[in-house]
């Protein structure tokens, strides 16, 4: 559901205006004027309530979700996954786009060896402009 509330119909403010930015409701120009009108149901948007809401895929939304910044639901939902009880961690890998488990000494190994690669450039960088 939370996927389903931010990512396919997630609503944010922009300079006090609300702004829609979920694919869902950009791509529906009828659902898109009825999440934000009047009639909507807005709720602040807190992963905890919001993974309990029913998604529906024929109708509108019974209710959409909001947040302050679009960078405040991203804070919100990496809370949240934080505070769910697993026996791993996991790590968005930007090379390949996509997220890796951290379950044992070997996967974790190789993160760090990657962060080493990194930092290493960023101080060469660094090192030719002093």
């Amino acid at each position: 559901q939370c996927y389903f509330f931010t990512i396919e119909f997630g609503l944010c403010k922009q300079e006090g205006q609300l702004r829609a930015y979920g694919a869902g409701l950009l791509s529906s120009i009828g659902e898109l004027k009825h999440a934000l009108s009047d009639k909507a149901n807005v709720k602040t948007f807190d992963p905890k309530t919001t993974c309990l809401q029913e998604c529906h895929i024929t109708t509108f939304q019974e209710a959409y979700f909001v947040s302050e910044s679009f960078e405040e639901a991203k804070e919100k939902m990496r809370d949240f996954a934080k505070s769910i009880n697993r026996p791993f961690s996991v790590y968005f890998n930007p090379y390949t786009q996509s997220i890796e488990i951290l379950k044992d000494t070997r996967s974790i190994e190789n993160v760090v060896q990657d962060l080493r690669s990194d930092l290493n450039t960023v101080c060469d960088a660094l090192s030719k402009i002093n």
